[in-house]
């Protein structure tokens, strides 16, 4: 997974509340478990004309917006089914920052594994750095310091806790962080078979060759 240090870039201005992952992926583009591919359908409904054609009065479809890395919203984004493909949609259109006043609690989590990172931001601070991103102007993220730069060079804290910010810093998924304890976990295994060996049973004999 990708580390998450820094990222500077445009924010797309998205002033709306209960975004749910259909909105983000509709439920049609789930059938591969493929995380590229599906940037091309995120907010398909909003994106696309029923002719196929880009509806470029949708903010993606716009410049500066369309190369945008972040994306600040309403309330309650993410909320609706459990789907991973709405992050997985989110990063592979190259969005790696939400923020937003809340977030459904499984995609919020669906997106800190997939390496992108929400942020929990104050309803004013989120509505004057909406307004910040409809001119176009960049914003610096910087998780180190867990804090935003906006436009005008002002720092805003957010929370976001310890075990988080190091998995994002470290580009490390729950699998990566497991084995990060490998030694340990061999350390204790090794004990264990000798104070519980009935928990290791000796593998099967091999066939006989024919």
């Amino acid at each position: 997974m990708e580390k998450f240090t820094t990222l500077s870039g445009f924010a797309a201005p998205l002033p709306m509340v209960n975004v749910d992952t259909d909105m983000i992926i509709p439920k049609q583009f789930l059938k591969t478990i493929k995380r590229t591919g599906l940037g091309k359908h995120l907010f398909s409904e909003m994106r696309y004309k029923n002719d196929g054609k880009l509806d470029f009065t949708f903010v993606l479809n716009r410049m500066p917006f369309k190369d945008a890395k972040i994306l600040i919203t309403g309330a309650n984004f993410g909320c609706g089914s459990s789907r991973e493909h709405a992050p997985w949609a989110l990063m592979d259109f190259g969005i790696r920052c939400i923020i937003a006043p809340s977030f459904a609690d499984i995609f919020f989590n669906n997106c800190l594994k997939n390496g992108m990172l929400p942020i929990v931001m104050g309803e004013r601070d989120t509505a004057e750095m909406m307004r910040e991103a409809h001119d176009g102007k960049e914003f610096t993220i910087d998780l180190e310091r867990r804090r935003v730069i906006r436009p005008n060079g002002a720092p805003v804290p957010f929370p976001l806790d310890d075990n988080a910010r190091h998995m994002l810093l470290n580009g490390l998924d729950d699998i990566a962080l497991t084995l990060a304890k490998t030694a340990e976990i061999d350390t204790f295994e090794d004990a264990q078979k000798k104070t519980q060996p009935w928990l290791y049973p000796a593998p099967p004999p091999a066939a006989p060759a024919p």
